[in-house]
């Protein structure tokens, strides 16, 4: 499957009539060129040869800017590559030791200065340089954790005169450093006191057991817990949070900016490259806030919620991102979606008018502003790892409102404070230090209206652990009339030690949602709570009247001991306001999951009495419909006695057939993943029987009694597929059961099917869907039989057969070089597939019958751009001849403005303005793929060759989807 089809003409008018934008300024006429909302500015504060390949940039608690130049990217120093594969995830020979002791590479992470004081950084010098691949810093706890792969370093300079102390301390080993585009990143204080960070989607990290490839991650610096925050998200660079706490974290997923992170929760993930979510029974996923309007790339990074006061108000709160791949940044408004958010374009906040342009991470500054740093290379796309990189060149920006003060440290001088009360004012404009300042001028920080203030209070009063803050916190937090100064207060307490079980059941009954938000939050993170705090959390769960905060203790239910869990998840269960919002019923069965073989009886008997119960829709909605078939099914996959007979135990209970049947589709779905080998207990094995009719027709019931081997289900099945009397429907449905569950002896009827021209064409293309996986030569000679005759779309499928088993191909080649069929029936495209499994002779054929079916070389490539710069140079194309191209070389598996499908990336939002980008997309289309539209060849235990998009995988198989958004189902038990 390629990313950009053969629609060539079509593409190419378009690029051709496209304004063709400049490439590679000079940093100072680059920022001039620069377009920005109305009264903003864009100024100029570092660039090359002093800065170069930023990655990453924040300012320190004197106001300072550091940056960490990324110039080892994208091979670690000292390491011999030994294996690549096609999503040029690396293996190395070994593991680097952490520095200094290991591998000295190019890194460094350099604080800059403006000694003159016109705005502009003109010295700058190492914190420490020789580092291999860092993409992350933070400052706190005297000294600066460093992300360098595979370790999360931490710095010592407690005298605090720039040069560390000592040796790196290692906090955490294992993150992974497979590619260097999405190793771990974005260190971010949390309002809770946590660090956390973001991993990509091409690595894989071990950290104390833990294994994951896509998600957020957090560390703690006191107790030095590591925990899997949240799992999924694709390629994510850069996370933040907003005023009420809530973690929002940059995706590279077309069409959206952010995915909103819950603690425990499941997110959507490049299935295809690492398979399913690492908890099998997850059943279900979060997917990326909606966006209203998208506009540019793909890739969005660095993303911040705004909270400064260098902007007009306009901005405040608003989602700020970095557009890599559309050279430019945008600005987002949040908006509420029950339980959690939606976004929506609000504008472009930064159009450079360079392609070169490529900004990598943006940060509020402590004057207000917003600083953005650029990467600054013709090439924005990863190729392979051993492509040419330019690291000579490298910016930052400043953003701010037209004459507005400099950053105190890019005017020479210490952080000035601007927007507080005069108190705070007087403690903290003059010194050059936040680290100087008392306890209660830090806690006065509290209410500043730039962001950046408040959150480095936080941090010191966090590492002071000074008792005097206490009380004054607890004042604020119980007296204030301002709601965000109340909840600022609450997470310093947290942090500081000071938040009690008495004030945190005051704070569940607090009138303002988002205190009573944080407080369950902050209890969940404790894990162990005391019987009068899970005594109030219990009575908040049935009264609660806002939807985020029930959403929260489902995530606190999880964290909670089990029997607490499962009484807390009950109550909130019976909310059934939440069904349907987009994130409280999935929580709630991922807190049901997590207990579920702890609290095993509890839970069957919990499910036993909604099934039993008269309430049909005011209470038991939620039950019925996400937690009841998804713990049926997780039973079923599980597969031990003591599993099945929760099962039988709850199928047994249900009132009337009526009722049962459909709870068999769960059961079904659970049996296809089922793990344990172990005999089936009498108990299930009768509560299937008790429901067996010799007229049913329930899909369910009949696989499962096949699974159990029913000789009367094995009848049952055969004379549905025979039967003309019956619907297509149901016969369609019963050849598919005799394809997945049937015997060779079953391809006979199949086959028969196939042949008969009195068949409807519905279960003809069943019929051949199911034969052609028993590789029985009757089969191979019947579809040979029937081809010249067949007409669309059997012909085609029969063809798609055919080219499944080598040895089928290999017979059906035979056809053509015996001119027995036209070579025109195919294309060489329909033998890609398969030709590399067919001998050499085989091949040979191919090639003299319909040419070269290899891809060209990259220099045959290269030739063809230029031959098609050439025809653009002298003309422009023909729209009407290239929308018929599209229509029918790439529409089948890709959308432009509404037309096509949408089996491959949607074109409408690609990269169509830059011709360059696209001729080379156009006449190399796989040189590039996203993650997601790789295609995958699957290999069957009975001999098939299969190809598509790899769209879903779980425990129980895989979905291919190929061309015409077809999709292919294979299960795990025939995968090979």
């Amino acid at each position: 499957m390629t990313r950009v089809c053969a629609g060539v003409s079509f593409c190419l008018c378009l690029a051709a009539t496209a304004v063709l934008q400049a490439q590679g300024y000079p940093p100072a006429e680059a920022a001039r060129r620069m377009q920005v909302p109305a009264g903003l500015e864009v100024r100029l504060v570092a660039s090359e040869p002093l800065v170069r390949q930023p990655v990453c940039i924040e300012f320190d608690d004197r106001g300072r800017l550091w940056a960490i130049q990324y110039l080892q990217y994208p091979n670690p120093a000292g390491l011999t590559r030994t294996r690549v594969d096609r999503f040029s995830r690396t293996e190395y020979d070994r593991l680097p030791e952490p520095p200094p002791k290991g591998p000295v590479g190019a890194d460094r992470i350099t604080i800059l200065e403006d000694t003159d004081g016109d705005g502009v950084a003109d010295k700058g010098h190492d914190f420490v340089a020789g580092l291999n691949l860092t993409s992350g810093l933070a400052f706190g706890y005297g000294g600066v954790f460093v992300l360098q792969t595979p370790y999360l370093l931490f710095y010592p300079d407690r005298d605090r005169d720039d040069v560390p102390d000592a040796d790196p301390e290692v906090l955490l080993t294992g993150f992974g450093m497979d590619d260097a585009h999405s190793v771990a990143n974005s260190l971010t204080w949390g309002p809770d006191g946590w660090l956390y960070g973001c991993q990509g989607s091409t690595v894989t990290a071990r950290i104390r057991g833990i294994e994951f490839q896509q998600g957020v991650w957090r560390y703690h610096p006191l107790s030095h817990e590591f925990e899997l925050y949240c799992e999924g998200g694709g390629n994510s660079w850069g996370l933040d949070f907003d005023r009420h706490g809530r973690l929002l974290y940059s995706t590279n997923h077309g069409g959206y900016r952010l995915l909103h992170g819950l603690p425990g929760a499941y997110y959507w993930k490049s299935f295809g490259k690492h398979g399913p979510l690492h908890n099998p029974f997850a059943f279900g996923y979060f997917d990326h806030a909606p966006h209203r309007d998208f506009r540019g790339g793909h890739v969005t990074v660095g993303g911040i919620v705004y909270r400064g006061d260098g902007l007009p108000a306009t901005f405040r709160d608003s989602y700020i991102s970095a557009d890599l791949l559309g050279h430019g940044m945008h600005w987002n408004e949040i908006q509420p979606r029950g339980s959690t958010v939606a976004t929506a374009h609000a504008g472009d906040f930064l159009i450079s008018h360079d392609t070169w342009f490529a900004p990598s991470d943006i940060t509020t500054g402590p004057d207000g502003a917003v600083y953005v740093c650029d990467w600054h290379d013709s090439r924005t796309a990863h190729p392979d790892p051993d492509a040419e990189w330019d690291r000579s060149n490298g910016r930052i920006y400043r953003i701010a409102m037209k004459s507005a003060p400099l950053a105190p440290a890019l005017r020479g001088e210490g952080p000035g404070v601007r927007g507080s009360s005069k108190d705070t004012m007087a403690m903290a404009s003059r010194p050059s230090d936040l680290r100087t300042q008392s306890t209660a001028s830090l806690i006065a920080l509290h209410s500043h209206s730039n962001d950046w203030f408040v959150r480095r209070a936080r941090r010191m009063l966090t590492e002071r652990r000074d008792p005097e803050a206490i009380l004054p916190l607890r004042e604020l937090i119980t007296s204030s009339t301002q709601p965000q100064l109340r909840l600022e207060a609450l997470w310093t307490l947290a942090c500081c030690g000071g938040l009690t079980d008495r004030l945190a059941i005051e704070l569940l009954r607090d009138a303002d949602p988002f205190l009573r938000h944080a407080t369950v939050q902050l209890l969940g993170d404790e894990r162990q709570v005391s019987a009068p705090v899970v005594r109030a959390l219990m009575e908040l769960a049935p009264t609660e009247t806002d939807v985020a905060v029930r959403a929260q203790l489902a995530c606190t239910a999880r964290r909670l001991p089990s029997a607490a869990a499962i009484q807390l998840a009950k109550r909130l269960a019976a909310r059934n306001e939440d069904q349907a919002d987009p994130f409280v019923p999935l929580l709630l069965w991922w807190a049901v999951e997590q207990h579920a073989d702890a609290e095993r009886a509890a839970i069957v008997a919990w499910l036993c009495e909604s099934i039993t119960s008269t309430q049909e829709t005011s209470t038991q909605g939620i039950v019925r419909q996400t937690i009841l078939p998804r713990f049926l099914r997780r039973s079923a996959a599980v597969g031990d006695a003591p599993s099945l007979q929760a099962v039988a135990q709850i199928l047994n209970a249900t009132p009337n057939r009526a009722a049962q049947l459909p709870l068999l589709t769960s059961i079904e779905q659970g049996w296809q993943e089922r793990r344990a080998s172990s005999a089936v207990p009498d108990e299930f094995t009768e509560s299937v029987r008790l429901l067996w009719r010799e007229d049913t027709r329930e899909e369910a019931l009949l696989r499962l009694a096949m699974r159990l081997h029913f000789p009367a289900a094995r009848r049952r099945v055969s004379e549905l597929v025979s039967d003309r009397r019956a619907s297509e429907a149901d016969r369609k449905m019963s050849i598919g059961i005799m394809a997945d569950l049937g015997s060779d002896a079953d391809a006979q009827l199949l086959t028969k099917l196939v042949l008969d021209e009195r068949e409807s064409a519905g279960v003809r293309l069943a019929a051949l869907d199911a034969v052609q996986r028993f590789a029985v030569p009757d089969v191979l000679d019947a579809l040979l039989k029937v081809y010249p005759t067949s007409k669309p779309p059997l012909q085609g499928q029969i063809q798609s057969a055919l080219l499944s088993r080598p040895e089928w191909a290999t017979r059906f080649l035979a056809e053509f070089d015996a001119k027995r069929l036209p070579v025109a029936d195919l294309t060489a495209e329909r033998w890609q597939g398969i030709v590399t499994r067919l001998d050499p002779e085989a091949r040979g054929k191919i090639s003299r019958l319909w040419g070269r079916v290899s891809p060209p070389t990259p220099e045959e490539r290269l030739a063809e751009v230029r031959r098609l710069n050439n025809d653009l140079r002298a003309g422009p194309g023909s729209v009407e001849q290239g929308h018929l191209l599209f229509t029918q070389h790439c529409a089948t598996c890709h959308r432009l403005h509404g037309e096509g499908h949408a089996v491959g990336p949607e074109l409408t939002h690609a990269n169509r303005a830059d011709r360059d980008y696209l001729l080379v997309q156009l006449v190399d289309p796989n040189a590039i793929i996203r993650k997601e539209y790789v295609t995958y060849i699957a290999t069957t235990k009975d001999g098939r060759v299969l190809q598509g998009l790899l769209v879903e995988q779980n425990a129980g198989g895989v979905t291919l989807l190929a061309a015409k958004a077809e999709k292919v189902a294979i299960a795990t038990s025939n995968l090979d």
